[in-house]
């Protein structure tokens, strides 16, 4: 995240800062031609005002974290007075019990983590310490004294070593709070953690899981590396432990459960998630879009890696198959060492459904015949049909391709020569597909790898599952779709557009299965009895956004939509096209544009599968300046 490490807006902009700038434009933007043509867009739509609001925009962006805490995550004394004059009046007070195991920590952090707890705003807590049989008489002399100067401080002192595992449950043998939080003993909370985890159990008082932001914090104090969280999304909590820090759960439903489960340590927190999610409702779990955990970097800690501990991976690869056993999910995990995360495969039936791909065309004979060659030299998946939807192609050799085909029993060619209206076209064909599943392709599309057809059915085939989206990549290997993100410049934009497809993205949300807002239709697969269920595409969206609103309609009838990186393709011709400057065609844009707002309004805004926090100027989950939420100084906040 900081990677620019540029000089604060109170200063001048630098020449080595305007080179920074430039190069990172330049690579977002595609090139010279490509950044022409969106500033002269940027003019001709918002004057020389807006260029220099976008340069503005820009150069903040090379701010680093640290200016950004201080702009937006620095609490003053009159916020701390008006945090605190705000939860006198919250309906409920809910005693949270902080565990801390512990095991020979180094004193200071160990210090800094109980005064953490100690400073709160939010007075109503516990600090309940297990001590695991430290070895160094430091460990127990700190806890001693600190339990003598304050009785919300309770203590255990263990006769034998078992784990944090074993720790962490006589931890929880001490609370008597309603609510536990997880604090390791060398971490720290923002002292205003507990006051929001108070106000979001005010907000939903059915919460019985309570999850935040989080970043890291190095030996000589310095925050960096923000993890800003989506709100619940069960697809990427299977790739990672999404909770971790802060977690907070109702202790009853911890109880239920059983604690902690020994042979899990290293993971034991995941563990107890994956079981927790199977006693609760998703709206029961609750995301709080502020950093209140500080997690220490340090050598030996997974903060840096899971090289350091490489036995949590295993850990907690062993807790999600079994929680896709207790689930009945056919399918399996692999951990992904070089990440330090997971994923999931999905099984198949046997034998597996007939799925229709759907690929509109006119005219573009290399096109169609690269998608269709690489489709049927590359795919392993056996049961497919082709409907080739033609839309009045007048070109003789895509006439006489398509005559060519006419033997192959696996294709199918639709003649619909009514004006292009890319939503009429797969609604009609999808009236006539054959197969349980639909796969919505551009003719533009190649295939890469050769499981990516197995790879998106065993998505779509999942019941809880609408849309399913792959990874898609333009020719030079940057990536043109990788999910979309509601409200960037307005309705939305693809996620991670032009990384190189070699990085793994924002927290690895590039390369990981996880649940998104929408996909697009360039290579988009469902169930065709959610389809039909949806309406399909709205056919009034002419020049963009209907496969924004179809996503947004399946996630509306209660469905999923899911992007997996492990179907990747190219995407050929929309690495090419540039702004589109024609009247009819910008003002067809904008008027489809209006329509998103009026229909879907505040989510737009408010993607779930994004945090507000991040900006919606760029598709690189760069921070938001300033974010989307109250800031830290504001009290109540019942936003």
């Amino acid at each position: 995240m900081n990677r620019h490490q540029s000089s604060t807006p109170h200063r001048g902009f630098g020449l080595k800062d305007i080179s920074g700038l430039i190069d990172d434009v330049w690579r977002r933007s595609g090139g010279a031609r490509s950044l022409l043509k969106k500033a002269f867009a940027l003019i001709k739509r918002e004057g020389w005002k807006g260029l220099k609001r976008k340069w503005i925009s820009l150069r903040l962006r090379q701010i680093d974290y640290t200016e950004w805490i201080r702009r937006y995550d620095t609490l003053t004394n009159e916020g701390r007075a008006a945090i605190k004059k705000c939860f006198e009046s919250f309906p409920r007070k809910p005693v949270i019990s902080v565990l801390m195991p512990t095991y020979n920590p180094d004193p200071k952090w160990l210090m800094e983590a109980i005064e953490s707890v100690r400073n709160q705003l939010y007075p109503y807590w516990e600090l309940c310490i297990a001590d695991d049989a430290s070895t160094d008489p430091r460990t127990r002399q700190i806890i001693a004294r600190y339990a003598a100067q304050d009785s919300r401080i309770k203590v255990v002192f263990r006769d034998s070593n078992g784990h944090i595992s074993a720790a962490s449950n006589s931890a929880l043998d001490l609370s008597a709070g309603e609510y536990i939080a997880l604090l390791d003993h060398d971490d720290l909370l923002a002292e205003h953690a507990l006051f929001w985890v108070a106000d979001a159990l005010c907000r939903y008082p059915k919460a019985k899981l309570i999850y935040s932001d989080e970043d890291k914090i190095d030996m000589s104090g310095k925050r960096l590396d923000p993890y800003f969280k989506c709100d619940w999304n069960p697809d990427l909590f299977y790739s990672h432990n999404l909770i971790s820090h802060l977690g907070v759960y109702q202790t009853a439903l911890v109880r239920l459960i059983g604690g902690f489960r020994t042979g899990y340590e290293g993971a034991q927190d995941y563990d107890l998630a994956l079981r927790s999610i199977e006693h609760i409702k998703p709206d029961e779990i609750v995301h709080i879009p502020r950093v209140l955990y500080h997690w220490r970097i340090h050598e030996g800690s997974t903060a840096i890696g899971v090289v350091a501990k490489p036995y949590a991976l295993r850990a907690g690869q062993k807790a999600i198959n079994e929680h896709l056993q207790r689930r009945a999910v056919v399918g399996h995990v692999e951990a992904l060492p070089e990440l330090g995360m997971y994923r999931v495969r999905y099984a198949l039936p046997s034998p597996p459904p007939l799925v229709s791909l759907i690929i509109p065309i006119r005219n573009g004979f290399e096109l169609i015949q690269r998608c269709l060659s690489t489709i049927q030299q590359k795919t392993t998946y056996p049961n497919y049909e082709i409907v080739i939807v033609d839309n009045g192609s007048d070109d003789p050799k895509v006439l006489n391709y398509l005559q060519s085909l006419m033997s192959d029993q696996r294709i199918r060619i639709i003649c619909d020569d009514r004006p292009f209206n890319f939503s009429a076209l797969n609604n009609a064909a999808v009236q006539q597909a054959h197969g349980e599943v639909i796969g919505l392709l551009n003719n533009d599309i190649e295939v890469i790898s050769p499981d990516w057809l197995s790879e998106m059915v065993s998505h779509a085939l999942r019941l809880e599952v609408g849309a399913v989206g792959a990874r898609l990549l333009y020719p030079n290997d940057t990536i043109q779709h990788a999910g979309v993100i509601l409200g960037i410049r307005g309705v939305a934009g693809h996620a991670h557009k032009n990384l190189s497809r070699y990085v793994w993205g924002y927290f690895s949300r590039a390369v990981l299965i996880h649940s998104l807002s929408a996909v697009t239709a360039a290579c988009l697969f469902i169930r065709k009895d959610v389809y039909l269920k949806v309406g399909g595409f709205n056919e009034d969206l002419k020049a963009a956004f209907s496969d924004i609103d179809f996503c947004l309609k399946v996630r509306e009838a209660g469905y999923r939509n899911v992007y997996t990186p492990y179907a990747e393709l190219y995407h050929h011709e929309s690495a090419t096209r540039g702004y589109d400057g024609t009247n009819d065609k910008r003002r067809a844009f904008e008027m489809d544009g209006r329509y998103m707002k009026r229909r879907w309004g505040d989510l737009l805004l408010n993607d779930p599968a994004y945090n507000p926090n991040l900006t919606l100027e760029w598709e690189d989950f760069s921070l938001a300046w300033p974010p989307r939420v109250g800031p830290a100084t504001r009290s109540g906040m019942h936003q």
